[in-house]
């Protein structure tokens, strides 16, 4: 039997608690007022926190905190406070989105269940897999599945619970892979505070529009199947938006999940409380391209009319009726009135209390109490979560009992199964451990690696340490570089969208040609690695910035890893943990990692493209887009050339060459010869290692 989905909700602040809650939200998810990805939502401190959760949890609802953003070192005693009080005020679960910050909950508090954000790119079975073997008991995934992707990954890892958005916001990047922001203005989106540089306008083929800028997903309507597929959440985007947005997105889920479908007057609600002229269902249906892009006009905005906002908060004004009690009253002649009540909390436990009224029952002059009326005031449970939904009464003969009494009895009695409610949830058990400073690590040398985006390289390229070229180079291709005398290791695609039988059968015939080394820039690609008993080179992609991160890698056995492009040259002194680690020194850094590619924006063909193409800002920059058919990344204008920064670092084992459109890389016949070329250009940045982040 399919369990009921769950309709998560987002919540910015309390007033969008309350939304959530009374429109019949199962759970909502929230963010501590640092680490979380929505910098700019008012978010809950420990005091609100606590509110919320007691809110919550005695309306049977969960809460889910986020910690989904990159953290560096000197910010981790702060996160450890973070999570102790997360796991003080029950929480049901921490989102996290990198894997140190997972270690340290599991130190921390063990028994207090661990989401995977969609920050960390999951989105094939692979990356779920290791997940599931790290502890997390759920994956909220890529929102670029289709849903034959989301059924594979439900099929292929039936233990761990599965989130879905399906209503909100659609970044045109694959989340945890977005550097625009940062790049520009140094607002990182990792961190929270992205600028949403991608709703401006961009110029794809001469043609003005927003090439990547993307409709609002709305697969409400898949809710149904969703359910039928397995997925255990359906989660709706928005902390940032009004709490009107929360009402009818969740009103909307309700109706969609208990009734099949939407009624017209929801759904006119939900469409003119906010969209980017109007919705897609692109990805979730296999039909991306241009009807997945818009952005947010005139239109759009005057569709929230008072009245409508009006309309939708006297929907929720009123408390929902949402927990039921059971209730038995006595009273007789000579004692004193009891009300006993009982609940059942989010978990099955059973609450139950009596309440014993200050005075005794006296015999009834006039109107002794009948059954209705002690009925009709028990039952009013006024501005309460509780409905008494069942009552039993024993009266006995001729007794007098005041309303007043009866009122009073009633309050107090659902007054303190609120209290018990609350402390029915178990206490989490938060073990001692102390956060020692790190040791830095110190190098012993320094590698030089390259990548390639085909096997067209330089003979100057030879004493490198580590050329990684494409995993779909030919055999013949990979055996040439070999006998040329290249230090060969493949790279796995950024993204593996319905591809991973094919890239484990292309690593066990790369393993036969003698070539061990694979680079890999997402969790799914470090599982198959270590399945084919591969040698695990991280990628940037993992957004490693801290020592817990590298402590994981270490223990996970990676042969080393490059850092984030994010973090600071003198973060990265201060690190700890013995594994190799290095950074991107060259190269154009991609901005963005997307699966709809901004040539769908204005329509074109893929036919001529020949996976590279061009868009322009409205500065006149021109952006390169590299393809590879599965996902395009688009590249910064300016080249990263951090070289030197490298080569001066005392903790830096290794430095990565990032060629990704150069032409020039096959002539190179000495490394000086690349040293001169690089130097030659004009227009160079340290990157984000010398400015870093907010």
């Amino acid at each position: 039997m399919t369990n009921k989905i769950e309709i998560l909700a987002p919540c910015g602040g309390f007033d969008s608690v309350i939304a959530a809650v009374r429109s019949g939200a199962d759970a909502v998810y929230l963010g501590s007022t640092d680490f979380s990805a929505r910098a700019g939502a008012d978010n809950f401190d420990n005091n609100a926190l606590r509110e919320a959760v007691d809110y919550c949890h005695v309306r049977g609802v969960k809460v889910y905190l986020t910690l989904n953003t990159i953290v560096f070192d000197n910010e981790l005693e702060s996160v450890k406070n973070t999570i102790i009080s997360a796991a003080e005020a029950k929480v049901d679960a921490l989102i996290v989105q990198n894997m140190g910050l997972a270690q340290l909950c599991k130190k921390l508090v063990p028994e207090l269940p661990l989401h995977a954000s969609t920050q960390m790119s999951i989105h094939s079975p692979s990356g779920v897999k290791l997940l599931f073997e790290q502890g997390f008991k759920r994956v909220v995934l890529a929102r670029e599945l289709n849903r034959g992707e989301i059924k594979e990954i439900a099929e292929s890892c039936p233990d761990i619970e599965l989130e879905v958005f399906v209503h909100g916001a659609l970044c045109v990047s694959v989340s945890g892979q977005c550097l625009f922001s940062a790049v520009i203005g140094s607002r990182s989106g990792n961190r929270g505070r992205c600028a949403q540089t991608c709703r401006l306008p961009f110029y794809v083929d001469g043609k003005s529009g927003y090439a990547l800028s993307l409709k609002d997903n709305s697969i409400i309507d898949f809710i149904p199947e969703l359910e039928k597929i397995g997925v255990a959440s359906a989660k709706i985007e928005g902390r940032l938006k009004r709490p009107e947005y929360v009402a009818a997105s969740v009103k909307a889920c309700v109706q969609s999940r208990d009734e099949g479908k939407v009624d017209s007057k929801t759904r006119n609600e939900l469409e003119s409380v906010f969209s980017r002229t109007g919705f897609t269902d692109g990805y979730y249906v296999s039909k991306r391209g241009y009807e997945m892009f818009g952005y947010r006009q005139k239109e759009d905005v005057v569709s929230a009319t008072s009245k409508l906002l009006a309309d939708i908060r006297n929907s929720y004004k009123d408390e929902a009726k949402r927990v039921d009690v059971a209730a038995e009253f006595s009273a007789e002649v000579g004692e004193s009135p009891v009300l006993f009540v009982s609940s059942t909390n989010l978990f099955g436990k059973t609450v139950s209390l009596k309440v014993k009224a200050g005075q005794k029952c006296e015999k009834a002059i006039n109107r002794p109490l009948i059954d209705a009326a002690a009925r009709k005031q028990l039952l009013k449970t006024g501005g309460t979560p509780f409905r008494i939904n069942e009552l039993k009464t024993i009266i006995g003969t001729d007794v007098s009992v005041p309303v007043s009494l009866l009122n009073n009895l009633r309050r107090d009695a659902l007054d303190e199964l609120s209290r018990r409610l609350i402390d029915s949830f178990p206490d989490y058990k938060i073990l001692d451990y102390d956060l020692i400073p790190p040791t830095p690590h110190k190098s012993t040398g320094k590698k030089r690696y390259a990548r390639f985006v085909s096997t067209k390289i330089g003979s100057g390229f030879k004493k490198l340490d580590l050329c990684f070229i494409p995993i779909d180079s030919t055999d013949d291709e990979i055996s040439r570089l070999i006998r040329q005398g290249f230090h060969i290791g493949v790279e796995i695609p950024r993204t593996l969208f319905s591809r991973e039988s094919q890239i484990i059968e292309k690593l066990d015939k790369i393993r036969s040609l003698g070539v061990v080394d694979v680079l890999c820039n997402n969790l799914a690609a470090v599982y198959i690695a270590k399945q084919t008993k591969m040698k695990i080179h991280g990628g940037f992609g993992l957004n490693f910035t801290n020592s817990l991160d590298l402590l994981w890698a270490q223990s996970y056995g990676f042969a080393d890893t490059e850092l984030s492009f994010e973090i600071k040259s003198d973060q990265i002194e201060r690190l700890g943990a013995d594994i190799p680690r290095g950074i991107v020194s060259y190269g154009y850094i991609p901005v963005m990692l997307t699966r709809n590619c901004p040539n769908k924006s204005v329509n074109l063909s893929c036919r001529n493209c020949g996976g590279q193409s061009k868009m322009k800002d409205r500065l006149g920059k021109t952006f390169i887009f590299y393809c590879d058919k599965n996902a395009a990344e688009i590249l910064n204008t300016v080249l990263l050339d951090a070289v030197e920064l490298a080569e001066q670092s005392s903790n830096l084992d290794f430095e990565s060459f990032r060629f990704s459109v150069e032409n020039y890389v096959e002539k190179v016949e000495t490394f000086p010869d690349f040293i001169a070329v690089r130097q030659n250009c004009s227009e160079k940045t340290h990157g984000l290692y010398l400015r870093g982040v907010k």
